[in-house]
C-alpha cells in the first residue's frame, strides 16, 4: 500500500525540532543521518566542516502507519529555506512503476526538482513541485526484505 508522511525543512535546528516531537509523541528515531556521513556525489560540491553535523535525514514513526521526517537546509546545495513552505509530502509506493507513474502525473505543468533516480541510501528518489505550488517526495525503499 502506497503511504502519504510529512517531510519538515529546517534552517539548521531539525534534531531540537525532532527531539522536542519525541518529547511530545515519544517513540525512537529509527536513524539520524548527518550531513558529514554523506559519501561525496558526482556534481555536488563538498559539505563545509560547519555544515557535517546538521541532519540529512531523521525519522519518527508517530504510529503503525504515520512517520514524521525531516532534514536540515545546506546553502551549498542551492536550499532556498522559506518558514511555511518548509514541508513535502513524501510518497512511498511499493514499486518502481507505481512511482515512476506517481511522479509523472504528479510533475505534469509544476517542476522537477530531482528526476527520480537510485540513491546512495538504497531508494528510487526524486522530488518536484506541482503546478499548484506542493512538494513531493517519492520515495521506493530498495532494500526491504
Amino acid at each position: 500500500m502506497t503511504t502519504v508522511n510529512a517531510y519538515l525543512t529546517f534552517n539548521g535546528n531539525c534534531e531540537a525540532a525532532f527531539d522536542f516531537y519525541k518529547s511530545v509523541f515519544g517513540g525512537e528515531f529509527p536513524h539520524v543521518g548527518r550531513f558529514g556521513e554523506m559519501p561525496p556525489q558526482e556534481g555536488m560540491p563538498p559539505i563545509p566542516e560547519a555544515d557535517k553535523n546538521k541532519i540529512m535525514h531523521m525519522s519518527l514513526p508517530i504510529s503503525e502507519e504515520t512517520i514524521i521526517m525531516g532534514s536540515d537546509t545546506l546553502d551549498v546545495f542551492g536550499d532556498d529555506y522559506k518558514l511555511g513552505n518548509n514541508f513535502s509530502l513524501s510518497i512511498s509506493p511499493e514499486t518502481i512503476d507505481e512511482a515512476d507513474a506517481i511522479f509523472t502525473a504528479l510533475s505534469a505543468d509544476g517542476e522537477v526538482k530531482m528526476a527520480m533516480e537510485i540513491t546512495f541510501w538504497s531508494s528510487y528518489f526524486g522530488m518536484l513541485v506541482d503546478k499548484f505550488g506542493i512538494n513531493w517526495m517519492i520515495n521506493l525503499r530498495l532494500d526491504q526484505d
